[in-house]
């Protein structure tokens, strides 16, 4: 009898622990190898040193001008909101390492911050580690970019939003109003949030918070609004949805070149103007379904917010004029957000964006020779990279829109015989 006696379980305390120690061997032995391929950065295969100029050339640049309390606005690389200057000084926070060295250990730090929260959401009783697997085995899919862009700290903020948001709705709003003051985008995360106290407590701290920093920041930097110049005179960037169709456009005989402008290579020529006000229109119009939306939604879960988040955010990025590729970070955020939940609706879209963060990472930076020059290969890895985005963009909101309808009330059959039988 002993033979065919159940061998006890281990504790499920002890599993998740188990769990949590491989999850963090492998966020270890990735950032090493992620940190491995920055310092190789001059390989030509690894962008032959554009990556990192990023950070020790144009970010180092701005931060001696911080530093004599006026943001760069005669610069018109400067496109950033105020909040961008804290993130660009924090790096001498750590005075005995170079700019370029303090500003990737920061990176790491926000990286570690969000693996740690989106693991501690995941051992919730309702909760998945999905999420911080999904995240730490993905990020690397971007090679050695995120560690040299400071998108790791605003989708920090972003994250750390909508994992507050159930247990402080100010908290939730404060982080996200912080986040927009860096890069706008954080401010989509509060579009999801339930209706009533929640929304009301949340969206006020999130103004507040917001009102408050930019008072800060005006008082001491000058030239605060500096960024708006350089926003507005940005044009196609070449790996957009626009980009890639006037890429196409080229190998039918249109004139248009690609220029350093703004920070990136833009297309120039005829009718770039036009493609460009048309997806800032589109943009514009990318609201009204999320509010259409939102007004609608009848029945909501503790996932809806990250779902709505995540959904608003790719509504965006496809619209955008620049669609660069530290934009994948905010989109696996959110994703591993998302999947920090058991019920959530957007499982497909972060099956999409992993493809598409590897596709990303192969034209930017492997071939963005290619891209750049239009050539047919540099244009398939676009049509396939802001494909699987469009796919992904779809899937999300129709998902979102699905999971919100209102319930139809379900009748037993033997109810529904009784019910008209008896006429009532």
């Amino acid at each position: 009898m002993s033979a065919f006696r159940s061998v006890p379980r281990p504790p499920a305390r002890t599993s998740t622990r188990h769990r949590l120690l491989a999850l963090a061997a492998a966020w270890l032995l990735t950032r090493a190898a992620t940190l491995t391929l920055l310092a190789h950065d001059t390989l030509p295969p690894l962008g032959g040193g554009a990556v990192a100029r990023e950070v020790w050339k144009l970010y180092h640049h701005w931060y001696l001008v911080l530093a004599h309390g006026a943001f760069p606005a005669h610069d018109p690389l400067w496109q950033y909101p105020p909040g961008a200057a804290p993130v660009l000084l924090s790096p001498a926070l750590l005075p005995w390492l170079t700019y370029f060295q303090a500003f990737v250990a920061l990176a790491l730090a926000a990286d570690a911050v969000i693996a740690v929260a989106l693991a501690r959401a995941g051992t919730r009783p309702d909760g998945s580690l999905r999420g911080a697997r999904y995240w730490t085995l993905g990020l690397p899919l971007l090679l050695h970019v995120p560690l040299a862009r400071y998108d790791l700290q605003v989708t920090a903020c972003a994250v750390l939003a909508l994992l507050a948001l159930r247990r402080s709705p100010r908290a939730c709003g404060a982080l996200a109003a912080l986040g927009a003051l860096m890069k706008v985008w954080p401010a989509l995360v509060l579009l999801g949030t339930p209706r009533g106290r929640t929304t009301r407590s949340a969206w006020t701290w999130a103004a507040g918070t917001g009102a408050l920093a930019a008072l800060v920041l005006a008082a001491v930097f000058r030239n605060p609004l500096a960024f708006l110049r350089g926003q507005g005179g940005r044009g196609v960037q070449i790996e957009s949805f626009g980009g890639t169709l006037l890429a196409l456009a080229t190998h039918a005989g249109w004139p248009g070149v690609v220029r350093y402008r703004y920070g990136s290579l833009e297309f120039t020529g005829p009718y770039v103007t036009t493609v460009a006000h048309v997806f800032l229109a589109l943009s514009a119009a990318a609201l009204a379904p999320l509010l259409l939306w939102r007004v609608r939604a009848r029945r909501r879960a503790p996932d809806t917010p990250c779902d709505a988040a995540l959904s608003a955010t790719l509504l965006f990025t496809v619209t955008s004029r620049v669609i660069s590729p530290q934009y994948m970070i905010w989109l696996l955020g959110l994703a591993a957000v998302c999947l920090t939940s058991r019920h959530t609706t957007q499982r497909p879209v972060a099956a999409l964006l992993a493809p598409a963060c590897l596709v990303s990472a192969v034209a930017y930076p492997t071939l963005y020779g290619q891209v750049e020059a239009s050539t047919w290969a540099g244009c398939a890895l676009m049509l396939a990279r802001n494909g699987l985005l469009a796919a992904a963009t779809v899937v999300s909101f129709v998902r979102l829109w699905r999971s919100t309808e209102a319930a139809v009330p379900h009748v037993e059959p033997e109810r529904r015989a009784t019910v008209s039988l008896t006429g009532r």
